[in-house]
């Protein structure tokens, strides 16, 4: 990890966690842009970011699947992000980020009363965010999706869709038709991001085999090269301080 990249986090209160898996925040102190490869890690991301160079942006990142080589970490910048779990998008944004597969767009100035200011402090910044969630927050809550996300997450995504279809009281056609309407993907591919990112803990310390309900080393193997576009040994290696693991950094 870059010495002058410091990373932070906070995880959300309980009444939150259904739908925040964290507050967190980086910051580059150096005059140095810092090339990264992208890894999925299943959350959506709204972001405040500023640079030397560029005024402040609120970012909302969708769902990636994929990594993506060209991620940087401007110079002298300074990010805070709140992760949302799937459910957010429902119950807080009120709104489908299918289209955000892959991709992300800029949202207008003063979104959710966010302004430059709140990059001044990040524990009030959690503060602020926790705040206005709470406001935005749908408080009827359908008990088969609650049921369904709590396995999905506290199962890391190792349970198959016909095991989750049957617990949750849930068709699994229903839960697919569900899934690509919100969130651009299948049930499935969901979760196999979720192990890929539960994996990523495991590699970052040397554990290169299977330990996240995969059938094999074999499909172990495809699995997090078909996510990633790298061997596990080649993530565990982190070339060029490139990867930037964050649900390895964590984990610390």
């Amino acid at each position: 990890m870059h010495h002058d990249l410091s990373y932070q986090y906070i995880k959300p209160n309980k009444n939150l966690s259904d739908f925040v898996d964290s507050f967190w925040c980086m910051e580059n102190k150096s005059g140095e842009t810092l090339e990264t490869i992208g890894l999925p890690d299943g959350r959506i991301d709204l972001s405040l970011i500023k640079t030397a160079e560029n005024p402040f942006q609120i970012r909302l990142l969708g769902l990636g699947t994929q990594q993506y080589e060209k991620g940087i970490i401007p110079a002298n910048s300074l990010t805070f992000v709140i992760s949302f779990k799937l459910l957010a998008a429902e119950y807080i944004f009120h709104e489908s980020i299918a289209d955000l597969i892959n991709s992300g767009k800029i949202l207008e100035s003063g979104f959710w009363d966010f302004e430059e200011s709140d990059l001044e402090n990040f524990e009030l910044f959690c503060e602020k965010a926790a705040s206005k969630i709470n406001s935005l927050l749908i408080k009827e809550v359908d008990s088969r999706k609650q049921k369904l996300f709590h396995l999905i997450y506290e199962t890391h995504g190792a349970m198959t869709v016909k095991e989750l279809s049957e617990q949750s009281n849930w068709s699994s056609r229903q839960i697919n038709r569900y899934f690509n309407q919100y969130f651009g993907i299948s049930l499935k591919g969901y979760c196999s991001i979720l192990r890929f990112r539960a994996s990523l803990e495991h590699i970052a310390k040397g554990k290169l085999f299977p330990e996240e309900n995969f059938s094999d080393q074999t499909h172990f193997i495809k699995e997090v090269k078909k996510i990633s576009g790298s061997l596990p040994k080649e993530l565990f290696q982190n070339k060029n301080d490139r990867f930037i693991l964050l649900s390895a950094l964590s984990s610390q």
